[in-house]
């Protein structure tokens, strides 16, 4: 990405977990396993819905997307994550930290606007589940998450293209493991204020919107639940949407988590917040895309039988040969 501030700031260094050089090695080993178990996952859950026509569906669409989000959203950030409990100069320069943070922030937008039309989708399968395939048709749920990927990029590529015009003079330390955008505006030696409104209307279209789609959604689908009458009938409308909503619950909670707890003025304990904000961070950037073909296979008694079809057809063809 090329330079058009007028600082001289060439790279930045990353803190990371420097302070605890103990716990470097213990994260190397989980973030990495975590990242294989991600590829993994997420790998399988794609092919299965890719190859069994059964899952053919908009939810299933919606969860395809979700999956290859995820691994383009870790592999933004985790192989430099790796790099920093690895090396002893932690430094990324100027371009590739914008190209990350770039990458990452569209990612991120990207699955919050997505969580929000899966929701929709939801809603129109458990509350109108007559007009739901006229509704839902293959142009309407391909449309919803194209947009949710435009809207992501979009927004990062403002974001991004306000924070390269930014003037860094030599503060170039960041208290992160990656180049994350409120660490990077907090070392500017200049007005943010832009930045500031941007990032507040950034939050109010790909946060708090899609939360409030959710929120009201999931009003109505438990809404209409409770009126079905059948023990079991609740359960199966419950169970299509139990998965999404766990999702949710882990995504959206450890991001607010993050960004709505109050800061200290402390030097020291402002210091301690950094780290628990980087590791906060780290667990919705790793932790949720690994959780997330867990949840969905182990609760999903469909994607469950498409992977035993799946390799066992892959089984008797090699037997076979």
């Amino acid at each position: 990405m090329e330079r058009i501030n007028a600082s001289m700031l060439t790279e930045f260094v990353l803190i990371g977990l420097s302070a605890h050089p103990k716990l470097q090695t213990v994260f190397f080993v989980l973030v990495l396993w975590m990242y294989l178990v991600i590829l993994l996952g997420n790998g399988i859950l794609m092919s299965v819905i890719v190859y069994d026509s059964h899952l053919h569906t908009p939810m299933y669409f919606f969860l395809c997307n979700l999956s290859f989000l995820d691994i383009c959203y870790t592999s933004c950030s985790v192989p430099l994550i790796l790099d920093n409990f690895l090396t002893v100069k932690k430094t990324v320069s100027f371009s590739g930290c914008m190209v990350q943070m770039f990458f990452s922030f569209a990612m991120g937008a990207t699955e919050c606007v997505l969580l929000g039309m899966m929701a929709l989708d939801r809603y129109m399968a458990i509350c109108n589940p007559l007009r739901y395939p006229v509704i839902m048709s293959k142009a309407a749920y391909v449309a919803m998450a194209t947009g949710s990927w435009a809207a992501g990029l979009v927004d990062s590529m403002i974001q991004t293209s306000l924070a390269v015009k930014l003037p860094f003079c030599a503060h170039n330390v960041i208290n992160h493991f990656v180049c994350e955008i409120l660490a990077i505006l907090k070392l500017a030696c200049a007005d943010i204020t832009i930045n500031v409104i941007s990032m507040t209307g950034s939050n109010l279209i790909v946060l708090v919107i899609p939360v409030l789609v959710i929120g009201i959604s999931y009003i109505f689908i438990v809404a209409t639940i409770l009126r079905i009458p059948s023990t079991e009938g609740k359960r199966k409308a419950f169970s299509t949407c139990s998965a999404h909503l766990t999702v949710v619950i882990i995504f959206y909670g450890s991001i607010f988590f993050m960004y709505a707890r109050p800061k200290s003025k402390n030097s020291f304990t402002r210091s301690n917040q950094d780290v628990i904000d980087a590791l906060i961070s780290l667990f919705y950037g790793v932790v949720t895309p690994m959780l997330n073909p867990l949840i969905y296979s182990l609760r999903n008694k469909d994607v469950k039988v498409a992977v035993k079809n799946m390799f066992g057809k892959e089984k008797q063809s090699r037997l076979s040969l």
